[in-house]
């Protein structure tokens, strides 16, 4: 097993709250930052050079959270939405309106359908990603991306569901 750079715990608290409950967002940024990292440390740019990046990471983090504000969409809804957006084709075909209605949904199934163990309870899990996939067809969720957005949801649902339940 490949072992975790010491900078994995940095990146983990150099993320916003926010990012650290949006799976999609969380990986983006996590990635942009350790890649900085890596080329300092391979010498590729000097420290002000990171200090710029980092800047521009503050200000992408700040655009996202627009974002949401923008749609007209709760925290948990846009991670639902950033899950269902990292698709390229879904956003061509359905276009925001209807990936925000399919959001709001998720939030609502999902929140109504977890349990405090869903994720160690395989009959749970499954019963879960029957209905995911039943909204992502009643919407016209493309076909060929359905599997891989119904892990990115569930993967997402995993993150909520353990704040959800503390709630």
């Amino acid at each position: 097993m490949e072992e975790q750079p010491r900078e994995a715990g940095l990146l983990a608290r150099l993320l916003p709250p926010r990012r650290r409950k949006n799976v999609v967002q969380a990986r983006s940024f996590a990635d942009m930052l350790e890649q900085t990292i890596r080329r300092y440390q391979n010498h590729a740019i000097e420290a002000a050079q990171v200090i710029e990046e980092l800047i521009a990471l503050a200000k992408d983090t700040r655009e996202a959270s627009a974002r949401g504000e923008s749609l007209q969409l709760s925290e948990d809804e846009l991670a639902f939405y950033d899950a269902l957006e990292t698709n390229d084709s879904a956003v061509k075909v359905l276009g925001d309106e209807t990936l925000r209605t399919i959001a709001q949904e998720l939030v609502r199934t999902v929140r109504a359908n977890v349990a405090i163990d869903w994720t160690l309870r395989e009959n749970v899990r499954a019963q879960l990603r029957v209905l995911v996939k039943r909204i992502l067809r009643r919407y016209g969720y493309p076909p060929d991306k359905q599997e891989k957005a119904t892990e990115t949801v569930l993967e997402q649902a995993a993150l909520l569901s353990a704040e959800w339940a503390t709630a």
